[in-house]
This record gives C-alpha cells, structure tokens and sequence, in this order.
C-alpha cells in the first residue's frame, strides 16, 4: 500500500492510501467494509483498528496494517469512482508528508561511497548521526521556502524509512520486521549554517528543510530495499545518481547500530543519507534558486517533486 496523509475540502487532514489514481480514506473505508459485514459497529470498529492518524495507525503494527488492506480490497473490489467521502480524485486533494510528527527524525551523513569520496572523508567505520526536528518536514505539494537568513541551501536525495514498532537491541538480521515502510526525503542543507559550527544542527533543523512523499510505502511492496536507483534532478538536470546498494550502512545495520543507543518508536523516520553530486560540493558550487523545481525519483517508491520559493514571495514568514 501507498500509505499518504491528505486534505480534502479544507477539512482536517486524514490517512488515506493512493490507488490508480484516487486516494482511498482508510478509516472510512474500514468503516464501510464492517457495515458490509454486518456490524453494528462498524464506525467504532474503524476508529480503533483503522484510526485517521498516521500516527495512530503505525501504532497499531502489522494487525492495523492487515485490516486497512482489508479496507483498500474492499473498495477495490466495488470500483473506484470518486465519491468525496471515501474515494477522492488525486488532484482534488491536497498530499501532506506522510508522516507528520514523529519522535524520532535520525539522518545518516557519509552513507554513499561516492558522496564520501567527493567530499575527501574516508569511510566511516560507524554510522554518522545527526538529528532534524518536526518542524523540518512538509509535504509533497509544499514549496521549499528559502528564509532570507541564507542564499546557499543545497538539496540532498534520500532514501528514507519508517518504523512500524517500538525497536531495541534489535539484531541486524531481523531490523526488517520493525521497519513499516519506505519514503522519500529531500534534506534540504543550508550549507554556510551548517559549516560555521563543529555541530551541523543550525544547518540541518531550518523550517520546511525536510520535503517528504509523496507516500509512504508498506514494506511488502519493497521486497529488496538496498537495489533501488536513486535519482535527483534540478529543472530537469541530474544532479544526483546512485543505488542503495551503494549504502556503507544499510537498513538493516543502521536499525541494528541505532536501537542498540536508542529506543525507537513507531512513526520514527531514519534517513540513510544522500548520493555523491550535491551542490556545495560541485566546482562551481550550485544552490538552489527562486522558481528551480527538484524532483527526486526512487525505484518502488515514487517521485518527490517541490519547487523553490523564496520567503519574502511567499507571503508567509515560517
């Protein structure tokens, strides 16, 4: 499943999952699949095993997960017109990042062999970790808003993902039983910040840094998740171009290595850093500029489009 957080008819924001062209409302879905069944309570039944939260929803673990397929088959299976209460038409909606507020936001630096290269490191014999915040992510739909405090943010494509239970002391051949799927990440670096302190914190945490979509991926449908070419363009020019097979830490060590320091929870995004080609390391430097357009392509999961926008034009100061 294509799990996606979405608005429609400004309403609040509700879990859904994307299907041929149409978001299906998981819990409303649900819903409707037990009133098929003969339930009479059907309504309480999809609030408690297929909430509207995604956060919620990645709490329930597999059980959840199991029941909101039910759900998608469901509907599947009757068609999907759109109705504006269970089916929505893609473009009527407004996507969210699928993930919206989780505990955790732990990134991995110096991941790709030839990222570290470009950058004159040597491969790192433990993982490099730094953290971002909530207030880093926003949507697929979002613009990534240049504040005026920098002219030289940079884009790195990432291969992220999500945990689906509560994670320690896990060992590496059994990390993918935790894992609840698969996104895309752009960490958006602002590169003088990040440089003037031993610490990358004040470059890395920028609000609106952190684009993530446009969905997020059930596991399932990523059987192999360290074969999938990572892609990035800028108004359609690769900047960035590599395979996950190039990971020095894969998924499977990084949830082994991280929950063997700290617990992680349900809904908790680990980025696994980014290919060789980023700006700030090109010769001449390239950062991003009012009106580019950056679009991030991964095997299996999707594209990751958002255009640039400086703040003083947006109209909202974040």
């Amino acid at each position: 499943m294509k799990l996606v957080n979405y608005i429609a008819n400004k309403q609040e924001k509700r879990t859904g999952v994307y299907e041929d062209g149409v978001i299906i409302d998981l819990n409303r879905a649900y819903a409707n699949y037990q009133t098929s069944e003969g339930s009479q309570l059907a309504k309480r039944a999809a609030d408690v095993y297929v909430p509207s939260d995604m956060s919620l929803l990645l709490e329930g673990g597999e059980e959840t997960l199991t029941k909101a397929k039910e759900a998608v088959d469901y509907v599947v299976s009757r068609g999907l017109e759109a109705d504006g209460e269970v089916v929505f038409d893609k473009g009527d909606v407004q996507l969210e990042a699928p993930v919206g507020k989780p505990t955790k936001i732990i990134c991995v630096g110096h991941n790709y062999r030839e990222h570290i290269l470009e950058m004159k490191r040597e491969l790192p014999e433990n993982p490099v970790l730094f953290a971002k915040f909530n207030n880093t992510i926003s949507g697929p739909d979002a613009p990534i808003v240049k504040k005026n405090v920098s002219d030289q943010y940079d884009f790195e494509a990432e291969f992220a993902f999500v945990m689906g239970k509560q994670a320690k002391e896990v060992k590496e051949d059994d990390a993918l039983d935790y894992v609840a799927g698969y996104t895309i990440a752009n960490d958006v670096s602002v590169r003088d910040l990040q440089k003037r302190t031993l610490q990358w914190l004040q470059g890395k945490s920028i609000d609106g840094t952190l684009p993530l979509g446009p969905w997020l991926v059930t596991k399932d449908e990523v059987p192999d998740p360290h074969n999938l070419n990572v892609e990035l363009k800028v108004n359609g020019e690769t900047k960035q171009k590599s395979n996950t097979s190039s990971l020095v830490f894969n998924v499977n060590r990084l949830v082994d290595f991280v929950s063997h320091l700290i617990t992680l929870e349900p809904g908790d995004i680990l980025l696994t850093g980014t290919p060789g080609g980023v700006g700030a390391a090109r010769d001449p430097q390239e950062f991003l500029q009012e009106g580019d357009t950056v679009t991030i392509s991964i095997d299996q999961i999707g594209v990751l489009e958002n255009e640039v926008k400086n703040e003083a034009k947006t109209g909202v100061h974040v």
